[in-house]
């Protein structure tokens, strides 16, 4: 019992146990908001998705310079100027030329409208200023490496371009990604140019603003994905707050309210309308409490007649001790100490049935039900039967075939049934009546009857004999019934899921008819 204590305990004490102090409203809203967090994970995305976009455009720059760089080695240096001018002006991007003495020999630029523009971002708007305040927090949440800054030389040689030089030394392309002054991304790519055994290299160079352009419109994309997610995230908690949560706090302060007792009509809510799990456990609440209220006034009625019923042979007993203290005359007083064994008895019989009635409920919870056969139960039992019915009571009982009458209950709360059934049935029965007790499967039940020849009892009555401490007997011997017999045989036969009724006889004499229908083994 310990060890499996200990176990519980653990349990509950889990890795887990931290989450139980958290409100169920506060956990909506952390799922929700979690869920919006993994949605803005996808800032990362942006990342690789500028840096995709931005090895692109430079690839492009690279095959462009390498094509043109191609073309260039075989048209005459006199003949290049014009054809330079006019690919600058269709790729949006400087060309200049540089000799094999490093000095700048041709520039797309010379005589034109440039191609591109360096901002300067103290000139720019407030709008463009928050664009790059936005650049530069993504940035610092990716953990982005922000390129070098491209500050224009102040002489124009092949020096001053480390891709070109490094362009002229190799037979291959060089490329060197820098950032303009406003934070878009600045792009050089060089190739050298052979031409006759004399050498010279082509430089572009271009800002690529539709790099950050592209980029800027995923993330607002993204920035009103995030606000929606999140605007709707915080409408589904309240929602799921509003139907989850709340209702809970309901029913859970109706049943604190229970628990303390102080208002006895506690309004338990019962959420017609919900036919989720939240209104299955709101009219479970309900039924309980209501069910609780009935067993409370229930067991203070009880109490109420228990005190009644205990009066009345105490007062008969304080009454008869008082006499015997001044009577002499020994007939009298054999007659008082008659009427305190009587007071005595029935005081005794009351104590015994109060004790059982008051806990029958409770221990045919706990009983374990087992297949009893009800013809060998009321066999075993007529030999007390026919010792107890002294005044010429004759016991009949016709006893089904063995294994026929099979019930599932607890052997010794049946045996209590039959036994108050065919008491109150002797004790209605005139001398030299019959009582016959019945057993035998219909269908799918299995039928109890007991009858006798007494008076019968009336329609109007026949609910109100099962009450406690309730009594129709015009002489009642109190030291044998106590008015709880019929009381305990409702309460077993309600126990074993089962019915009883009072019917009339078959044959339309005189007498009462007791039917108790158990549910077959099967059902």
């Amino acid at each position: 019992m310990g060890s499996d204590t200990a176990l519980a305990r653990n349990k509950e004490r889990g890795p887990w146990a931290w989450t139980r102090r958290i409100s169920l409203r506060h956990r909506i809203l952390a799922v929700n908001i979690f869920a919006v967090a993994i949605l803005a994970g996808s800032i990362f995305y942006l990342d690789s998705f500028r840096a995709s976009l931005t090895q692109a455009r430079i690839d492009r720059a690279r095959a462009e310079t390498e094509m043109i760089a191609h073309m260039l080695s075989a048209i005459p240096e006199g003949a290049r100027a014009p054809i330079l001018v006019r690919l600058g002006q269709d790729s949006r991007a400087r060309l200049r030329i540089y000799g094999a003495d490093g000095n700048l020999a041709v520039d797309s630029w010379t005589g034109v409208q440039p191609t591109y523009s360096l901002r300067d971002p103290t000139d720019d708007p407030w709008y463009r200023e928050v664009a790059r305040w936005l650049d530069n927090g993504f940035d610092a949440i990716v953990g982005a490496e922000r390129p070098p800054l491209y500050v224009p030389p102040a002489v124009d040689t092949l020096s001053a371009w480390p891709e070109a030089v490094a362009a002229m030394r190799s037979n291959g392309p060089a490329e060197m990604l820098r950032r303009a002054p406003d934070g878009t991304p600045f792009i050089a790519t060089a190739r050298r140019i052979d031409d006759g055994g004399q050498s010279g290299v082509l430089l572009l160079t271009i800002n690529a603003r539709d790099v950050r352009h592209a980029i800027r419109s995923e993330r607002g994309s993204l920035l009103l994905i995030l606000a929606a997610t999140l605007i709707v995230s915080i409408l589904l908690s309240r929602f799921l707050a509003r139907t989850i949560a709340a209702p809970l706090r309901r029913l859970a302060y109706a049943a604190h309210r229970v628990r303390l007792g102080r208002d006895r009509e506690v309004a338990m809510p019962v959420l017609p309308k919900r036919r989720d799990e939240i209104g299955l456990l709101a009219r479970a609440l309900a039924d309980m409490t209501q069910s609780l209220r009935q067993r409370i006034d229930a067991t203070d009625a009880f109490a109420a007649d228990v005190t009644h019923e205990l009066k009345n042979p105490l007062a008969s007993l304080r009454s008869a001790v008082d006499t015997l203290e001044r009577v002499e005359d020994p007939e009298l007083r054999r007659q008082m100490l008659d009427v305190v064994r009587q007071d005595v008895c029935r005081l005794d019989r009351l104590v015994v049935d109060i004790a059982e009635a008051s806990r029958l409920d409770a221990e045919l919870s706990r009983a374990r039900f087992e297949p009893i056969d009800m013809g060998k139960l009321i066999e075993s039992m007529l030999p007390l039967w026919e010792a107890r019915a002294d005044e010429g009571v004759e016991i009949a009982f016709a006893r089904p075939r063995v294994g026929t009458a099979m019930v599932s209950g607890d052997e010794s709360r049946l045996k209590r049934l039959v036994d108050n059934l065919v008491d109150n049935a002797i004790s209605f029965s005139p001398r030299g009546g019959v009582v016959e007790v019945r057993a035998a499967a219909v269908g799918d039940e299995v039928l109890v009857s007991i009858q006798d020849e007494g008076p019968g009892v009336p329609g109007e009555s026949r609910e109100e004999i099962f009450r406690r401490f309730h009594s129709m007997r015009p002489d009642e011997d109190f030291g044998r019934h106590s008015g709880l017999g019929l009381a305990i045989a409702r309460a077993i036969v309600d126990g074993h899921g089962g019915s009883i009724d009072i019917e009339d006889r078959d044959d339309g004499a005189s007498g009462a008819r007791f039917v108790v229908r158990f549910p077959g083994p099967g059902a």
